[in-house]
């Protein structure tokens, strides 16, 4: 059945509405419009000024940060989260510092809050120039770190749901130093995105100091707490990887890269792009290795309609799988062996 279209029931308001959109004439027309609409049914819903106030706010505050993230889009990042509260003479700080400035060598955007702590060894390891500061104003952090003090690049957020939108949808990895409620509420949020679905596969690299115990807590708690009372699958467990090491974390990234580019869904297929195709053989032998996930085997394809429009890495090769959309750790473990097969 079609799914109406989005109006706000006025045929006179609408016929405005579209003539303004004509008049801007974006590319996303009917978008555009929708979002219009959605302003003017606030404007007549019966809810509260505060209602109105934080929708009118998030939306300003997404507005301007999508804006700062565009010109850098094909530049690769990646989101470093850790515990504000950590001092510079502490080991943490200098293996944030380290980390940001060995990743940011090899090409890597840092993105991160703009506080203290592990947010300022993000920004100096990298320099202003490869750092995105993404703050949260709060009442006991005033200003910036002086790394990214001043800088185009630093987003002040009053909401940490729209802060959270860009740390996530904004990189491709993921890094976690050890931290607060703060670190370990993102963390959860982010392996919860990755495992329903709602983000695409991304690396996830819990890194600790030589000997630290923060992960490997963190890792126990899971096995003994979640795993053991079925609370998630074993497979869950690959959504992540931790270590004390700043080239494994920085191999773990770059190795998720190596086949796989990235990901979309097209007619609730499963579209992956790849930075090289491989061998019918190949693709054959990861159909049958997880066939308990995929209905039929994995297949080359080409661009879909969609892709073309958006013109969305067309240029790649991709190959599309009937996903169950529901074993994400077995899913993660399908694109390390795609990468780890084409040699």
């Amino acid at each position: 059945m079609k799914q109406a279209r989005y109006t706000t029931g006025d045929p006179k308001v609408d016929e405005r509405l579209r003539e303004m959109v004509a008049e801007l004439n974006p590319s996303d027309a009917q978008m555009v419009f929708e979002m219009m609409t959605s302003a003017l049914e606030l404007a007549k819903d019966p809810i509260s000024r505060l209602d109105r106030k934080i929708a009118n706010t998030a939306l300003k505050e997404m507005r301007y940060a999508f804006s700062v993230f565009a010109p850098y889009r094909n530049v690769r990042k990646v989101t470093i989260f850790g515990s504000s509260r950590t001092a510079k003479g502490r080991p943490e700080y200098g293996l944030a510092r380290d980390f940001s400035r060995t990743i940011a060598d090899r090409g890597w955007m840092i993105v991160t809050g703009a506080g203290p702590g592990i947010m300022e060894a993000g920004h100096e390891g990298a320099g202003g120039d490869r750092s995105f500061g993404v703050n949260i104003v709060l009442p006991f952090e005033a200003t910036a770190n002086p790394y990214i003090a001043g800088d185009p690049k630093l987003i002040n957020f009053k909401y940490f749901f729209t802060r959270k939108l860009m740390f996530i949808k904004e990189s491709e990895a993921f890094v976690l130093m050890p931290g607060g409620f703060g670190t370990l509420d993102e963390a959860f949020e982010l392996l919860t995105l990755i495992q329903t679905g709602k983000s695409d596969l991304h690396p996830i690299v819990m890194l600790d100091v030589p000997g630290g115990t923060y992960w490997k807590s963190f890792d126990r708690y899971l096995r003994e707490e979640l795993l053991n009372n079925g609370y998630i699958s074993d497979s869950d467990l690959n959504l992540f990887t931790y270590t004390d090491d700043i080239e494994q974390a920085v191999e773990e990234i770059e190795r998720f890269y190596r086949v796989y580019h990235s990901q979309r869904y097209v007619n609730n297929r499963l579209i992956l792009r790849l930075n090289v195709m491989p061998a019918a053989e190949q693709l054959q032998a990861l159909s049958e290795e997880f066939g308990d996930i995929l209905e039929g085997p994995i297949e080359p394809v080409e661009p879909s309609t969609g892709e073309i429009r958006d013109d969305d890495v067309v240029h790649l090769p991709r190959i599309a799988l009937n996903f169950d959309r529901i074993h994400a750790g077995r899913l993660r473990m399908l694109v390390n062996r795609l990468n780890d097969t084409v040699v």
